[in-house]
């Protein structure tokens, strides 16, 4: 039985992504310095493109002009992967956690890790009747039969030297999958992406998908978790120099 280690969970709303980006580097800081406690910020995006450190600018389709036509913004991170879309419609998930040290006594389990945030969203779909799993040798979640898969979620982490998370998951509840048209998703070309909307033939509260996400992710990483409030009150908390 894994212990309730204390977790705090931020909703602040539609963020920009760099903000939300900025604000992970903050609480990643601090919780490296233990000065807050394990936290899940969950978000929704503008339109944005992201790519990762194995990100490949010719994944990303549309021209700069289409792009600022459309109003996509487009940002190199430091996560791992390749170009992956955001936006409204999409449950956004950053957890801040430190994890355990590996086998080493110095490094962290970062497999162990992502599979722990797949399995947190396959519970989650799970409630819905969708039966999602992973696919091997990729990472995301995906639904569908294994020999014509479809990608309902991605996901793509960084682990600091402190062992300590950012960046994390995109599940499409609600998105409008025609922007997934301006990139190759994950650098994956073969495969198509999907989302809850399109699973169950109708919309679905984006609220309700966050709250039975964070109750699944919880279970699955043994984190007790407590509402934190308004996001004013957690940069209070991190402005401290650390």
């Amino acid at each position: 039985m894994k212990a309730h280690i204390p977790c705090q969970v931020i909703s602040p709303g539609r963020m920009g992504y760099q903000e939300a980006w900025a604000l992970q580097e903050r609480l990643a800081k601090a919780r490296g310095a233990d000065q807050i406690p394990d936290t899940l910020l969950l978000v929704e995006h503008p339109h944005t493109y992201t790519l990762g450190s194995s990100g490949h600018a010719e994944n990303v389709l549309l021209s700069p002009d289409e792009l600022r036509a459309r109003g996509i913004e487009v940002h190199w991170v430091n996560r791992g992967g390749d170009v992956t879309y955001h936006g409204p419609g999409q449950l956004i998930g950053y957890p801040i956690l430190k994890l355990p040290s590996a086998g080493d006594g110095l490094h962290a389990d970062v497999i162990a890790y992502v599979r722990s945030l797949e399995q947190t969203l396959i519970d989650a779909l799970e409630t819905y009747g969708v039966r999602a799993w992973p696919y091997p040798g990729l990472t995301g979640v995906w639904i569908g039969e294994p020999e014509a898969p479809a990608k309902i979620a991605a996901i793509g982490v960084r682990v600091t030297v402190h062992r300590v998370t950012m960046h994390g998951f995109a599940l499409n509840v609600n998105p409008d999958l025609d922007y997934f048209k301006g990139i190759i998703p994950c650098g994956i070309a073969d495969k198509p992406v999907t989302s809850l909307q399109a699973v169950l033939g109708h919309p679905v509260d984006i609220q309700e998908v966050a709250d039975r996400v964070t109750a699944a992710f919880g279970a699955v990483f043994g984190r007790k978790l407590s509402c934190q409030g308004q996001l004013s009150d957690l940069q209070l908390q991190t402005e401290t120099p650390v």
